[in-house]
């Protein structure tokens, strides 16, 4: 056989494995399966949180630059792992790299992801000032800067015992960590802390999370009943819960209060299951329990590229210019 043939031959099974590889180019063409595949609602958030990396310097995991994929497709092999929870295997063999450059891959996005829509545009809490521009009805008698809630993830079961405890959800019943998640009222995650082991109490991942020291006096912070934290708080800063039962019935007032601060409540529980819908949450794994509050805060920080969680958010949004308003 030529020369020529044979590099014709190699052209041809190099332009085969090109059609069949995966890339950002071919998902961006259909809004809808991008969001399926990454949690990212359309093309034009996709380049824009691209855009975020232009002059990012990257230091890749273990200190190998990769040059086999681009920046958009090690971005969306990153978005897919972290959304669907695809194995890194089903990854290697979806974009045609290996296993080890998957890992590589998304280690070193999640850490610049971390850097970039965490560490960057999450380190400060928006002002009650901000909030109110934004606040839905069922806020209005409240000045919460804050709803916070926990959640928790599961890990596997260490083989100390004294670990083995530590993680063990009392509550759960199987061996988690567990993360604050601070939202504010129009539904975007504003306050997301590191994870800690699933033992861990309410009360002292409030206190070591430090998201006390963010309110100020005449603000107020909403949280769900097992949350005792009235004496952490600044002087001046209110905390509103639903109402103990301390007599035989609740009276009128409580019930109506009761009420108002659950369908309040509601979308802090939205806002968080927003989060869990990232796979890769699901269950950690021992290979990635190193940077598990990375992941856990970047999949936090990507809701805030979804849809507006409430309706009211997103129509104001969208009359100020923020949304395009034909978007679905």
């Amino acid at each position: 056989m030529s020369k020529l043939n044979v590099q014709i031959l190699h052209l041809r099974q190099q332009l085969s494995e090109e059609k069949a590889r995966l890339s950002a180019q071919k998902l961006c063409s259909d809004d809808f399966k991008l969001n399926f595949f990454t949690g990212i609602p359309n093309c034009k958030v996709f380049q824009w949180l691209l855009s975020l990396f232009e002059n990012f310097t990257f230091t890749y995991y273990p200190g190998k630059n990769v040059l086999v994929l681009s920046r958009e497709d090690q971005l969306l092999m990153t978005l897919m792992r972290l959304r669907r929870g695809f194995q890194r295997l089903v990854l290697a063999e979806w974009f045609s790299v290996s296993v080890q450059t998957v890992t590589n891959v998304t280690h070193t996005w999640i850490d610049a992801l971390h850097s970039v829509l965490f560490e960057g545009m999450m380190s400060e809490v928006p002002s009650l000032a901000k909030n109110k521009a934004t606040l839905p009805k069922c806020f209005e008698e409240f000045s919460d800067r804050m709803i916070l809630d926990c959640t928790e993830v599961r890990v596997p079961i260490p083989s100390s015992m004294k670990l083995h405890n530590l993680v063990y959800s009392q509550y759960k019943h199987y061996t988690t960590f567990k993360g604050l998640i601070g939202v504010a009222p129009n539904g975007a995650c504003t306050f997301v802390s590191k994870l800690y082991p699933g033992s861990t109490s309410d009360k002292a991942v409030v206190r070591d999370s430090g998201v006390v020291n963010v309110f100020l006096p005449g603000e107020s912070v909403m949280v769900d009943k097992g949350f005792l934290i009235s004496e952490m708080l600044p002087q001046g800063v209110r905390l509103v819960r639903p109402p103990f039962l301390t007599s035989i019935q609740f009276t009128s007032e409580q019930v109506r209060q009761s009420k108002t601060i659950s369908r309040s409540r509601i979308h802090v529980e939205r806002a968080i299951e927003r989060v869990k819908i990232f796979k890769v949450l699901d269950f950690i794994p021992a290979s990635i329990v190193t940077i598990s509050s990375k992941i856990f805060q970047v999949c936090a920080a990507l809701t805030n590229l979804m849809t507006p969680l409430i309706k009211e958010v997103e129509e104001a949004m969208k009359a100020e210019g923020y949304i395009d308003p034909d978007s679905e």
